[in-house]
């Protein structure tokens, strides 16, 4: 079963060929002549075609290759029963579609999952940027009773008990007396991570000097997301990922939106300006990663940009503004990275065996 493309690994000749495309374009069309595009480089990056690198985490192919089957191992849950797939469905977008995650004992968890797609891209993880890297968010869910409810120590027995997996975290951390840890769990699932990038949206073709890469209507929506400061939260690579801001920053969603009981940021840092802050998410691949907000209470795009326009900027859009910034939002959709789905080794007898318990 195969999800889309192959592996990043198996796409590094792709790159070229639309790198030079891209300079080609670029140097037809020539430079400067497209106001709205030397604002739009002002604030934004394309996705780069390779993935960045990872200070302190060289990324390998036998990494990468490990970290896949870990992404889709449900016995990293004491259920047996979630991977991280679950909740970042690399078919869907990178995400589950469902208002907020479902864990251990189908218990609904408090936010919404967000996208696994260009998420190294991301200056923290997580809503509230408790996490400062992938390696760290991998860790998280893992061990919150009310996702993957297991522990480090019993993730480990599971790991060594399977012969195959000894084998591949050797192969992944050469050198290293033991291999198999939680830490390298972590660093694998991080460079396999570093892989689901999405670049070739047509918006990054425009970014590239293709003019025609966008429609009047897209590039109308383009130039309101710059003028009505949408890129105050949204810019960058990532069009988002960088920067916390108070949800409501003009005018309070209601709670049926805006859920009191979860404060945001403050829970991580402990000041009150965090309060009801989040993290502003990337707008990559917007129109395939609904429900929208940390309370994932909002199914329709355009009902998103009409409550950020009331509530965040303070201002009542018109629906045709509404319909360009939709437009241009989903410009942002880029080439889905293919990955295969992995054969995972059987268990052994002395495999832990799934904890059904509701605890």
């Amino acid at each position: 079963m195969k999800l889309g493309l192959k592996n990043q690994c198996s796409e590094k000749r792709r790159p070229l060929k639309a790198v030079a495309t891209a300079v080609l374009i670029a140097l037809s069309i020539g430079a400067g002549n497209d106001p709205l595009l030397e604002k739009s480089r002002h604030w934004f990056d394309p996705i780069p075609e390779e993935a960045p690198r990872i200070p302190g985490n060289p990324v390998t192919t036998e990494k990468i290759t490990l970290g896949r089957m870990l992404f889709f191992e449900p016995r990293l849950s004491s259920s047996w029963w979630i991977s991280c797939n679950s909740c970042h469905n690399l078919g869907l977008g990178g995400v589950d579609h469902v208002e907020t995650a479902i864990g251990h004992g189908w218990r609904k968890g408090p936010r919404n999952s967000p996208t696994v797609f260009n998420a190294v891209f991301n200056a923290a993880q997580f809503w509230d940027g408790r996490a400062k890297s992938l390696d760290e968010q991998a860790k998280g869910p893992v061990q919150a009773a009310i996702e993957m409810n297991n522990t480090p120590a019993r993730v480990v027995r599971t790991l060594r008990s399977i012969p195959e997996y000894v084998e591949l975290f050797r192969k992944a951390f050469p050198g290293e007396a033991d291999p198999v840890t939680f830490d390298n769990l972590a660093r694998a699932i991080e460079a396999f991570e570093t892989t689901l990038i999405t670049p070739g949206s047509r918006f990054d073709l425009y970014m590239s000097g293709d003019e025609s890469a966008l429609t009047e209507e897209e590039k109308r929506g383009l130039g309101l997301f710059i003028g009505k400061d949408c890129v105050k939260c949204h810019k960058g690579v990532n069009l988002g990922g960088s920067s916390y801001h108070r949800f409501g920053a003009e005018k309070t969603p209601g709670p049926e939106i805006m859920p009191r009981e979860d404060k945001g940021r403050i829970a991580v840092t402990g000041n009150r300006a965090d309060e009801y802050a989040f993290k502003a998410p990337t707008l990559r691949n917007i129109e395939l990663t609904a429900p929208y907000f940390h309370s994932g209470k909002v199914r329709d795009l355009k009902d998103a940009i009409r409550l950020m326009g009331t509530h965040q900027l303070g201002i009542k859009l018109k629906d045709r503004e509404v319909d360009d910034l939709a437009a241009f939002l989903k410009t942002l959709t880029g080439r889905i990275p293919a990955i295969e789905v992995p054969q995972l080794p059987m268990h052994a007898a002395d495999t832990p065996r799934p904890d059904i318990s509701d605890r």
